[in-house]
C-alpha cells in the first residue's frame, strides 16, 4: 500500500517538529517538514496526500500557497493552521478551496490529528470505490458478460467496441429477455465514463405521473408527498451514463421536455427555476421499432433521430444457433457454483431439444429453463425430459421464424408430441394426419 504523506509546512521550527512527531506516532503516516513556501513548492511532484499549512509563512502568504498548491495539484486537501481566530480568514480560505481552517490553540494538534484522519478515511473509501469500479469494468468485459461465438453476437461486440471508444448516444433494439441492459453496461464500463454511474431508469416501470420527478429531480413541496428535495437521474448521471430502457413507452409531453434537456444539456427540477447543468451520456433500449412508433404517431420524430446515435440490434436467442448451448453449460454451471451442487451434465438428446425450440423469451427464457432443469436432473446429467418449455406461447412465436412448410410441421408435430407426452396416436388424431407419417419423422430425425 502506497504511504500516506503529510507535508507540513511551518515557519516555526520548534512547532514545526512537534506537530511531526505528534502526527508521527501512527506508524502509516510519512510526515515530512518544509519551513518555507517555496520548498513545500519544489516538491509537490512527491504528491502528498495532505498538507497542512501555517497561514503566516515569510516568504509567501497562506492564501498565495494554498492557491498555488490548489492549481497545480487541486486535489490534495489543504489544511490551514493559523494563528488568527479571524472568522472572516477562515471563511474565505474555504472557499479558495481549504479543507479546513485550524486555530493554534491548545487542542490544535488533535484537530489536526482528527482531520488528517478523517481524510484519509475519505481517501480510503474513495480509493475503494475506484478499485471496485475497476473490477465491475474487468466483468463487463464484453466477451465475460455477453456470452456467445455466433456471427450475430460477434456484430454486436464490434459495434459495442465502437460505442466504447466514443461519447456517441447509443440506441439498442431487441426483443425482452435479449440482454439490452446487459450490452448497455458493458458499453458503459468499457469507456472513458467507467469511473463515474451508470444510472438505469426503466421508463416503462414508473407511474406516468412521476417519471418528470425521478428523472429530472423536484424540490421539496413541490407536490403531495415531496417531503424533501430529491436530484433526478440525470444528475445522478452527471459524467457518467444514463440508460433509458423501454424508451418507447414515454409518453409525448415527457418526451419534449426530454428533447430539451438533450439539446440544451440543463435540466430543471419540478417545483424549481434553477438550470442545472448536466453531461451525461445517454444510452436506451426498447423492443418496440421506434421508425414505425413515429410513424403511427406515438413518438417525436425529432427525438427519434437524436437518440438514434449508433444503433445496435441485439439479436434474439433462436438467430444465434449454438450459443444456445453455450449459454446453457454457462447457466449450469453458474447454477450449481451459487448452490454448491457438483456439476451437471447436458445430454446430447436435451441439446439437440433445445436448438430446436426458438426461445420466445430468448436469454432470460433460456436461463430460466436451464436452472429449472437443473434442479429436476438425476445422475447430475440434465436430460431430454428435464427441458420444459412454456407451451403457451411456443407455435405463436414460432410463426416470428422464416421456415419451409416442411420445418413448420416438423415444429407443429413437435409441440404437439411435447403437450401430450409423445403420444403418437393422440397427437396424430389431433393434427388429423397418419401415425406412420409421424413415425418416420421421427425415425428420420426430423422432429
Amino acid at each position: 500500500m502506497e504511504a500516506f504523506k503529510i507535508f507540513v509546512v511551518e515557519d516555526d521550527e520548534m512547532y514545526a517538529q512537534i506537530l511531526s512527531y505528534h502526527l508521527s506516532l501512527n506508524p502509516d503516516y510519512e510526515v515530512e517538514v518544509f519551513t518555507s513556501a517555496k520548498k513545500c513548492l519544489n516538491n509537490l511532484h512527491l504528491k502528498p496526500s495532505v498538507i497542512t499549512l501555517d497561514y503566516s509563512m515569510p516568504d509567501m502568504s497562506g492564501g498565495e500557497l494554498l492557491q498555488k498548491i490548489k492549481a497545480q495539484h487541486p486535489d490534495i486537501p489543504v489544511v490551514i493552521v493559523s494563528g488568527q481566530d479571524d472568522i472572516s480568514t477562515a471563511v474565505k480560505l474555504l472557499k479558495e478551496g481549504a479543507y479546513d481552517y485550524i486555530v493554534k490553540d491548545d487542542d490544535a494538534k488533535e484537530r489536526i490529528w482528527n482531520t488528517i484522519r478523517h481524510i484519509r478515511e475519505n481517501q480510503s473509501l474513495k480509493d475503494e470505490i475506484i478499485y471496485l469500479r475497476e473490477e465491475i469494468g474487468k466483468k463487463y468485459e464484453f466477451g465475460k458478460i455477453i456470452k456467445g461465438n455466433s456471427p450475430a453476437i460477434k456484430k454486436v461486440f464490434d459495434l459495442m467496441e465502437k460505442a466504447a471508444k466514443t461519447n456517441i448516444t447509443v440506441s439498442i433494439t431487441g426483443e425482452t429477455g435479449t440482454g439490452k441492459e446487459l450490452v448497455a453496461k458493458a458499453i458503459h464500463y468499457n469507456s472513458k465514463q467507467n469511473k463515474k454511474n451508470f444510472v438505469a431508469v426503466n421508463v416503462a416501470a414508473i407511474p406516468k405521473e412521476l417519471i418528470e420527478s425521478e428523472i429530472f429531480g423536484h424540490e421539496k413541496g413541490s407536490f403531495t408527498g415531496a417531503a424533501t428535495r430529491r436530484i433526478g437521474k440525470f444528475e445522478e448521471a452527471h459524467q457518467g451514463t444514463i440508460f433509458l430502457d423501454e424508451i418507447g413507452e414515454m409518453d409525448l409531453n415527457m418526451q419534449s421536455k426530454l428533447l430539451r434537456v438533450l439539446q440544451e444539456k440543463e435540466v430543471t427540477r419540478v417545483g424549481s427555476n434553477e438550470v442545472v447543468k448536466i453531461d451525461a451520456r445517454v444510452i436506451v433500449a426498447t423492443h418496440k421499432d421506434l421508425a414505425e412508433e413515429v410513424r403511427k404517431g406515438n413518438f417525436r420524430e425529432d427525438l427519434y433521430y437524436r437518440l438514434l446515435g449508433l444503433p445496435i440490434k441485439v439479436p434474439p436467442l433462436r438467430e444465434r444457433g449454438n450459443d444456445i448451448l453455450l449459454l446453457s453449460k454457462f447457466f449450469t454451471d453458474e447454477f450449481c457454483r451459487d448452490n454448491k451442487l457438483p456439476k451437471i451434465s447436458i445430454s446430447q438428446e436435451a441439446q439437440k431439444k433445445l436448438l430446436k425450440y426458438p426461445f420466445p423469451g430468448n436469454v432470460r427464457e433460456l436461463k430460466a429453463i436451464i436452472e429449472l432443469a437443473s434442479v429436476m436432473a438425476n445422475d447430475n446429467v440434465i436430460e431430454e425430459d428435464n427441458i420444459s418449455f412454456n407451451s403457451a406461447t411456443t407455435l405463436s412465436d414460432m410463426l416470428m421464424e422464416e421456415m419451409t412448410l416442411r420445418d413448420y410441421t416438423s415444429k407443429i408435430i413437435g409441440h404437439f408430441l411435447e403437450k401430450y407426452d409423445n403420444n403418437v396416436v393422440l397427437v396424430a388424431n389431433k393434427l388429423d394426419i397418419g401415425k406412420s407419417t409421424i413415425y418416420r419423422m421421427l425415425k428420420n430425425e426430423e422432429i
